[in-house]
């Protein structure tokens, strides 16, 4: 590599540089001035990650760096750009709860920065082993983050039982590339599809794919690999988990859609075959299993499962449309959950103490009537209800299997949504028809412009999704 080569390798990726020496200093000036500094570590880690999308939007061009190895093209940036606004917003919400949450340490938003470091990579790998590298910076550090509230048993248990099975799924994913490696001989994506479309498929290979995909599920807490989800996020603090709702799952879905349309194109039915399965099984599981839960984490954590498996409808269409669809249906679904999050957030009691049972929220018109409102929205929008961004979401990916003559994995997402939508208008029911159970204490001001935009957003969409679309296509279309 030339000395040019490498300043334009450096230039385009300056958002990562940023996040990375950033990520030090915070580290530095933490350990300097002692655990009071959380506060002034929270405020410089947002500040950081604005920068970073300020250089992505407005400086960072097109182009390969460091041999290949790494892109920049404009799904790259698209998802980039979702992935820091996401760490951003859960950083900002943390900031008021940390003290409650028992993650009132420096370390937890110089933990996020990395994190977010490892997501941002993982949207830009372009090479198998650059792929392994950025899974294993952010995993590490959300083993960490979710086992950050030491003195919880719940919390450490969460950490454990996330870093164990996360283990196992890197391992996977890791025999999975040595296999592809193995009978392509090459790591970098555009050689594989080459050599996938001069020599065709081998059985092996086909294992390769398989091991990389359970992988990748995994991460994305797709079925049958979601065991870890509902416990890890009823176990983790609050703050953590709206983190791990929203930012992690944009940039795996990122590096999935990569992977299977850039380097295994040319044998598009293999894959679509398992995507298709995944993505059945995880709307199923995520309609049937959130019916009976009590716990509002966990009944976020299975509809989390089955808004991936939702996402996957778009994705096993193989198409621009397809992937158009699962960039608009990201976007949406991280302001859902971040709007969501910033409600639970709010669930405390006037003694301080915070509740989680959905039970907890009867009577919530009575007692704060925006807040009910704006959860009431969220829950339209999360169940599929027009016109709101939820139903736009789902009408896009279930167009694009259409399209793709892919019917009865339409069907069953349409009827999938019918019974998932049961357990948002319990939710709904609650609020406005039962009777309450006591007043929660009023929400810091960060929460209230948190979930009033997010609603606003959701209202609105409508009305704003044009240049949202408009965006998303231009980012699916790197790939076609």
């Amino acid at each position: 590599m030339t000395a040019e080569t490498f300043l334009v390798s450096l230039h385009l990726s300056t958002p990562e540089l940023i996040l990375a020496v950033g990520a030090m200093v915070l580290l530095m000036i933490g350990v300097f001035t002692g655990e009071k500094s959380s506060g002034l570590i929270t405020g410089l880690a947002v500040g950081l990650l604005a920068v970073s999308v300020a250089w992505l939007i407005w400086q960072t061009g097109d182009g390969e760096a460091y041999g290949g190895v790494f892109l920049s093209d404009p799904f790259a940036r698209f998802m980039k750009v979702l992935t820091l606004a996401g760490s951003m917003v859960t950083l900002i919400m943390s900031a008021g709860e940390a003290r409650s949450a028992g993650i009132d340490r420096f370390e937890f938003p110089v933990l996020v920065v990395l994190a977010t470091l490892g997501m941002l990579l993982m949207i830009s790998a372009n090479d198998l082993i650059s792929v392994y590298l950025a899974l294993e910076l952010q995993s590490l550090a959300l083993y960490v983050v979710a086992a950050m509230h030491r003195d919880n048993l719940r919390s450490t248990e969460a950490g454990l039982k996330y870093f164990v099975l996360g283990a196992l799924s890197s391992g996977m994913l890791l025999y999975g590339m040595s296999l592809v490696y193995g009978f392509t001989g090459h790591t970098g994506f555009e050689a594989i599809a080459s050599a996938l479309s001069a020599e065709g498929r081998s059985l092996g290979l086909v294992f390769g794919l398989v091991f990389i995909l359970a992988g990748v599920a995994f991460k994305i807490s797709a079925v049958p690999f979601h065991m870890w989800t509902p416990d890890v996020y009823e176990g983790a603090p609050t703050p953590v988990t709206a983190f791990f709702a929203a930012a992690p799952k944009i940039a795996a879905m990122a590096m999935l859609i990569r992977l299977v349309i850039t380097p295994f194109e040319p044998i598009v039915a293999d894959w679509r075959q398992i995507v298709v399965f995944i993505s059945i099984a995880s709307m199923l599981l995520g309609a049937f299993a959130a019916i009976g839960q009590r716990n509002i984490k966990r009944l976020m954590a299975y509809s989390s499962i089955g808004h991936m498996g939702y996402a996957l409808v778009g994705l096993a269409s193989g198409s621009m449309a397809g992937v158009r669809g699962v960039l608009i249906y990201m976007l949406v679904y991280m302001v859902m959950t971040l709007g969501t999050f910033a409600c639970i957030l709010a669930m405390k009691r006037k003694d301080g103490n915070h509740v989680e049972n959905v039970d907890d929220l009867a009577g919530l018109s009575q007692t704060n009537p925006l807040m009910a409102t704006v959860l009431t929205v969220m829950m339209f929008s999360l169940a599929g209800i027009p016109p709101l961004a939820g139903f736009f979401a789902k009408y896009f990916v279930f167009m694009a299997a259409i399209e793709a003559q892919l019917y009865a994995l339409a069907i069953i997402g349409v009827l999938a949504s019918v019974v998932g939508a049961y357990y948002y208008l319990r939710v709904i029911k609650l609020m406005w028809f039962d009777e309450a159970k006591g007043e929660f204490a009023r929400p810091s001001g960060v929460l209230r412009l948190v979930y009033g935009l997010s609603g606003l957003f959701v209202a609105a969409y409508v009305l704003i999704g044009g240049p949202i679309g408009t965006a998303a296509e231009v980012a699916a279309r790197t790939f076609f």
